[in-house]
């Protein structure tokens, strides 16, 4: 469990909630910029992000109506994932995501970047995005896959169902010494400990064979899945801590 001072006191999660609803899409406000918050998405661009071992690649990936966005009609672009150009430690990430029907796609953190590595999840564990209603339930079945789950790790900590297909959700991710919380919307849904005996008997039992070196870091690049379904965010935020 993660200790307390690393975990982010029910009066923030409702203040970041307010702050997502009333500020413009894609900006900061003057104490947002004071407690030294970065966009991650600048609502035109997709500048910040690359393909993964793809640097050099036009990506598929757009900037549309203030929406970074994997278009499943975009035909002139590479398909994939877009990985950060900057790498991150300590952090607290906050995001907006909408999906569409029967859609699938995630975000990864501590990715490392390497032509050794296919994908990332070879290496980052994953936030999993989905649009549950509409997913079958043998997909559900094993609790680790629905929206909010360290995807094929952990079940959630608490219940809690994402807005529908179309609909935007907030979420965040606070990692602290190798230290991991997620919430989704406002619920926390997995907290694990990197330096724990728990976590690497986890990760034994579901990632050493097919990804020997998943999990090993607490530090590297973040990750937008792109998982051909079609996905959007915005309001991708991050802030570095000590």
């Amino acid at each position: 469990m993660l200790h307390k001072n690393y975990l982010i006191p029910a009066l923030t999660i409702f203040v970041t909630i307010i702050l997502f609803s009333c500020t413009k899409p894609n900006t900061l406000t003057e104490a947002e910029k004071k407690e030294g918050w970065v966009l991650l998405f600048d609502g035109k661009t997709t500048k910040g992000w690359h393909i993964y071992n793809h640097a050099k690649m036009n990506p598929a990936w757009a900037a549309i109506n203030g929406e970074l966005t994997s278009d499943v009609n975009e035909k002139t672009g590479f398909r994939g994932d877009i990985i950060s150009d900057t790498t991150y430690e300590n952090f607290e990430l906050i995001f907006e995501w909408k999906i569409a029907k029967e859609g699938n796609s995630g975000v990864f953190i501590n990715v490392q970047e390497d032509t050794a590595y296919l994908a990332p999840r070879a290496t980052g564990p994953e936030y999993q995005l989905l649009d549950n209603a509409n997913m079958k339930a043998d997909y559900l079945k094993d609790g680790k896959k629905s929206a909010g789950t360290m995807y094929g790790l952990t079940m959630l900590k608490n219940p809690v169902e994402p807005k529908p297909f179309g609909e935007w959700n907030q979420s965040q991710i606070i990692q602290k010494n190798g230290q991991i919380s997620f919430r989704l919307n406002g619920i926390i849904t997995c907290e694990e400990d990197m330096k724990s005996a728990r976590w690497k008997e986890q990760v034994i039992v579901t990632k050493s064979i097919t990804y020997p070196d998943f999990g090993k870091t607490s530090k590297g690049h973040i990750v937008l899945q792109d998982w051909a379904k079609g996905v959007s965010f915005r309001n991708i935020k991050i802030k570095e801590m000590k």
